[in-house]
């Protein structure tokens, strides 16, 4: 016998369809008129030819209502859901694109045949379009719904639906970009009926959480800029209030893949850096070092336009930070530079005055590579600091033996003294320009060394 019970008894109306042996009638009745309409067709064949398609589109072409016998009982739908692909992840508008199968299983109670009676046909797949689906959507969801049409659903002789449809998910997600591009987010996807309460719609677990997780990370893998991190669900709210709409909430982590953001921006911008950093090894004097400075100013500066596109539009993400900290070096590294070669031309032609705390500060640092203080050796007297020669700034201190010459040729000790307080004057400005250089120096490499660790400790977390 096949039976298809195509609605339950409502006030003035109630289908019915039966069958007896290879042969099947289908009678609507309409209980306001007591008229009915009866159509009959052979079960014979089942499974092997079929039958007539146009004979199913009249069966199921009643079944546009809510499938029930019995109004009370609410229908329960079995969801369960995986993730193929992330496409796109949009910072300025918090919006996260991804492309998902969702699987809704449910009972539909006015279905039954017996397949001892149809060929032993236990299961066939009709249209969609023919059958009463759920509703089930994303709450999140912020564009229409383009799930295609001409979908098949697959219909069990005990009436159980198994209906998969493709959705391609345009969502709102809060993003915080703070870390990019070592950064995760954690998106919800709400799957939620817009018709039914609770009253007539519940919503189950068609697989475990874990069966998600696994299967939709086993397909993302690999693909594109994100990658699957976990899948969670919500703890279920149970509620007394009634009129409310059952919902299920699922937490969706993922997570940016960062290799190319390393390789086209932190590497390049690091090297820079370091190049910077060993220009300090030229000698302060020399006139070519500032050109060079400029030229890897003027480089970065390129670089960082070329690599523009690559970061997000809005916040203000920590690779920023670090972008404008490692530009910020280069200026600063270059003013230095100018303001040591003007400083060392006023040394040589008129030094001025030294503060009296700046004077305090080199009698403690004697050493040019060296900004710790540290304590006068004892039987040195004034600065203790050997003379040296500055090649087109300074001449070489005077000996005894030019003393005793220009004594002999009538120079005063006067003139000596004020020689001697010029030259001591030069090298405390010099010994002020290495120090300023050290300080600069030491700045470049803990900053590089702290950028270092933090990359370090961001990509492995």
């Amino acid at each position: 016998m096949l039976s298809w019970l195509l609605g339950p008894c409502l006030g003035t109306a109630c289908i019915i369809a039966s069958a007896q042996g290879f042969s099947s009638s289908l009678t609507y009745l309409k209980s306001t008129t007591g008229q009915s309409s009866t159509f009959t067709f052979n079960c014979s064949g089942f499974g092997q030819d079929g039958l007539d398609p146009a004979v199913f589109d009249s069966v199921f072409g009643r079944m546009a209502f809510y499938p029930v016998i019995s109004i009370a009982a609410p229908i329960r739908v079995n969801i369960s859901f995986m993730i193929s692909a992330i496409l796109d992840v949009d910072e300025q508008l918090q919006l996260i694109s991804s492309f998902l199968w969702l699987k809704m299983v449910w009972n539909n109670s006015l279905i039954r045949w017996k397949p001892e009676e149809c060929g032993g046909v236990t299961k066939i797949g009709v249209a969609a379009r023919n059958l009463w689906l759920p509703d089930i959507s994303v709450m999140e969801l912020m564009e229409v719904d383009t799930t295609p049409k001409g979908l098949t659903a697959f219909v069990s002789n005990e009436g159980h639906i198994r209906y998969k449809k493709p959705m391609k998910v345009v969502s709102i997600c809060n993003l915080d970009i703070f870390y990019f591009p070592f950064d995760q987010q954690n998106c919800t996807l709400t799957f939620r009926s817009s018709l039914y309460t609770a009253d007539h719609l519940l919503l189950g677990m068609g697989k475990e959480v874990w069966e998600i997780e696994d299967t939709s990370r086993a397909t993302t893998q690999g693909s594109g800029e994100w990658e699957l991190v976990s899948i969670s669900r919500a703890a279920p709210e149970t509620s007394t209030v009634p009129h409310l709409y059952d919902q299920i909430v699922f937490y969706v982590v993922i997570r940016r893949r960062p290799r190319l953001y390393v390789t086209y921006l932190l590497v390049p911008s690091g090297l820079l850096v370091a190049i910077d950093t060993l220009s300090f090894y030229l000698p302060v004097e020399n006139e070519n070092r500032a050109p060079f400075k400029m030229t890897l100013l003027m480089g970065y500066n390129v670089f960082l336009l070329m690599m523009n596109d690559l970061l997000p539009a809005t916040g203000s993400p920590l690779i920023s930070v670090y972008l404008a900290l490692c530009l910020s070096l280069m200026v600063a590294s270059l003013l230095e530079t100018i303001f040591i070669t003007h400083l060392l031309h006023l040394a040589t032609t008129q030094p001025p005055p030294m503060p009296g705390w700046l004077r305090s500060l080199l009698l403690h640092c004697p050493g040019p590579r060296t900004c710790c203080p540290t304590v006068p050796q004892k039987g040195n007297k004034g600065l203790g600091l050997s003379p040296r020669v500055l090649p087109g700034l300074v001449g070489k201190a005077p000996g005894p033996s030019e003393a005793e010459l220009n004594g002999c040729s009538g120079s005063s000790g006067a003139e000596q003294e004020h020689g001697a307080q010029k030259q001591l004057m030069v090298e405390l400005w010099v010994q002020f320009s290495h120090l300023m250089d050290t300080l600069l120096f030491r700045l470049y490499l803990l900053f590089l060394s702290s950028s270092i660790i933090t990359v370090s400790v961001l990509w492995s977390t």
